[in-house]
Parts: structure tokens; C-alpha cells; sequence
């Protein structure tokens, strides 16, 4: 049975930490990325389903998962960036 590797877009909050005048000010310094973030602040919030694959670049697979019950609109496969086969080892792996 073939392998897949599945990239899935979620949204994660990450908090960051900076001087600054006042907010707007600290956040002008986050996008300019001088702030720092905190660490093991990272959070998952969600899964990212109104971003994914076009239906019209992948319109086999929608239709499959459509087949499998999965909730495919007529634009986009939600969550999904990129699904690939990869291959798997079969026998010893060498190293030098």
C-alpha cells in the first residue's frame, strides 16, 4: 500500500514580545520583525478550511472525495496544500 505525505493548512497564534510607544507602534515593529517571540507560546488554533487545493487544477480527486462523503464545494478542496506519494525504502540504506 503506497505512503502519502499530506500538507494541511492550519492557523496557529504566536506571541511576540517587543518595546514599543504604544500598540499601534509595537505593532509596526512586529511586522517589521523586530519583535521577539516568546517561547513555547505557539497555539493551535484551528484548521485553516477556507484555504486548500483548486477543484478546477484537481478535479479527479475532488470527485473521489466527494465519492468518499467528504465536503467538497465546486472551488476548493478545504485545508488541503499539497498531497504526494512517496516512496518507500525497501531494503538496507547505506551511509558513507
Amino acid at each position: 500500500m503506497p505512503s502519502y505525505e499530506i500538507e494541511q493548512y492550519e492557523l496557529h497564534v504566536m506571541t511576540y514580545r517587543v518595546e514599543a510607544d504604544d500598540p499601534a507602534d509595537a505593532i509596526v515593529k512586529l511586522f517589521d520583525g523586530e519583535a521577539e517571540p516568546v517561547d513555547d507560546s505557539q497555539e493551535y488554533v484551528e484548521i485553516a478550511e477556507e484555504r486548500g487545493l483548486l477543484v478546477a487544477d484537481h478535479p479527479e480527486l475532488a470527485a473521489k472525495l466527494r465519492e468518499l462523503g467528504v465536503p467538497v464545494d465546486d472551488r476548493l478542496i478545504p485545508s488541503i496544500r499539497s498531497v504526494s506519494e512517496v516512496m518507500q525504502a525497501t531494503g538496507p540504506v547505506w551511509e558513507n
